[in-house]
């Protein structure tokens, strides 16, 4: 199996409605090679999720893994490996939480999204099986931003505060300048 090249923005194929799999199209022997190189591919990268888009496969297909101990994540909750296909996300709960995002797709820049803090995922699984998952907090989150990519978005669409769309380096740089030896060193928002 392979990693691929992921697709950055200003790709056209990233701002597609992706189609659906048929359930016979999901237990291909294409398909499932597939799924191996989604996980080969954002394990290469460092990412905690990837949709098909991404690596140039315009299809309703997504993986998601937090791993215990995460360098980028610190703070998130290990979650088990997920993979997604044709999802429909419901919002359980209008509260929403804020966190630092970026994207394989959007190196190097992070900005502040809201999101909702509590969804209902409906989907199919690597065996054509109907799921439904509760996600909650970072897992939510992560969630609604790989599941966004189905859908031609990217995180930063959904930023309100444009202003805090930032390079990675410069956010880590003030958080380390502005933090005292006596301070909490949790930063305000996480940094997914």
């Amino acid at each position: 199996m392979t990693a691929h090249k992921i697709l950055k923005m200003g790709n056209p194929l990233l701002r597609e409605q992706s189609i659906l799999f048929e359930p016979d199209e999901i237990t291909s022997v294409e398909t499932q090679e597939l799924i191996t190189d989604m996980w080969e591919t954002m394990d290469e990268f460092g990412g905690v999720g990837l949709a098909a888009p991404q690596i140039g496969v315009s299809k309703q297909l997504a993986v998601i893994r937090i791993e215990e101990d995460n360098e980028r994540y610190p703070e998130a909750k290990k979650s088990e490996e997920i993979v997604i296909f044709n999802p429909t996300i419901t919002n359980l709960d209008d509260t929403l939480q804020g966190f630092w995002e970026g994207c394989l797709s959007v190196p190097g820049l992070r900005g502040i999204v809201f999101r909702p803090r509590k969804v209902q995922v409906d989907f199919l699984d690597e065996s054509a099986k109907k799921k439904t998952l509760i996600a909650e907090d970072f897992l939510a989150t992560v969630f609604q931003h790989e599941l966004d990519h189905l859908f031609g978005k990217l995180f930063i669409d959904r930023i309100d505060d444009i202003t805090t769309l930032s390079f990675e380096e410069e956010i880590i740089l003030s958080f380390s300048l502005s933090i005292n030896v006596s301070d909490d060193l949790t930063p305000p928002c996480s940094i997914p």
